[in-house]
């Protein structure tokens, strides 16, 4: 579709995350999301992300899936998987999966918006660096905030009155040094909606 295409070639998503440790820069969902809104609106296209368990064999996989419909009301679906790991340090059922899904759905728009990191896919180095980038990209993601960063968060939530209980169990943490980069995140960049739901409930 005409909207889809243009979207694809004007689309700019650089890499704008730096991973310390590894020394490597790299983009994630929100990288994306963040760059295409625009676009979208421009264009008055509509995009839906969602995500599916899926079992297979032993091993349990979130299936995401980016819907892009345009104004006609026609529609493209591009669907990509991750696997979640048998077990993550630090981490609960719920928080393992939002960072596989946070993955599997990074790789969804990739391929909705042709979005490729210039190395063949089909070398044995692009795809060992490919395992090793999800590795530390997961990683990344699930780590800890830590005291200063868990400080601060809890002096914002009792400066806006919150209740630091509800917090927590919004993100499925013991202790505000303990919610996950990933959560920590989305707590900062939904803070008013978080605001309103943990008020009213």
């Amino acid at each position: 579709m005409e909207e889809l295409i243009k979207i694809q070639n004007r689309l700019k998503a650089p890499k704008n995350l730096y991973n310390k440790f590894g020394g490597f820069y790299y983009r994630n969902a929100e990288s994306i999301l963040t760059a295409v809104k625009p676009l979208l609106e421009e264009y008055g296209c509509l995009l839906l992300l969602t995500d599916e368990i899926v079992e297979i064999g032993d091993r349990v996989y979130v299936k995401a899936k980016a819907a892009f419909t345009n104004k006609d009301g026609k529609h493209v679906i591009v669907e990509a998987f991750a696997r979640e790991p048998q077990t993550k340090k630090g981490m609960d059922e719920g928080q393992v999966t939002g960072a596989t899904s946070s993955y599997a759905r990074k790789y969804a728009l990739n391929g909705l918006f042709l979005i490729d990191d210039v190395k063949d896919p089909d070398t044995d180095e692009y795809r060992t660096e490919a395992e090793n980038r999800a590795q530390k990209e997961q990683e990344i993601e699930s780590k800890p905030i830590g005291k200063t960063k868990g400080d601060a968060l809890r002096e914002r939530c009792e400066k806006d009155g919150l209740d630091l209980q509800k917090v927590l169990a919004m993100v499925k943490a013991d202790a505000f040094e303990n919610i996950t980069e990933y959560n920590h995140a989305v707590l900062i960049k939904n803070w008013e909606k978080m605001k309103e739901r943990c008020k009213s409930e």
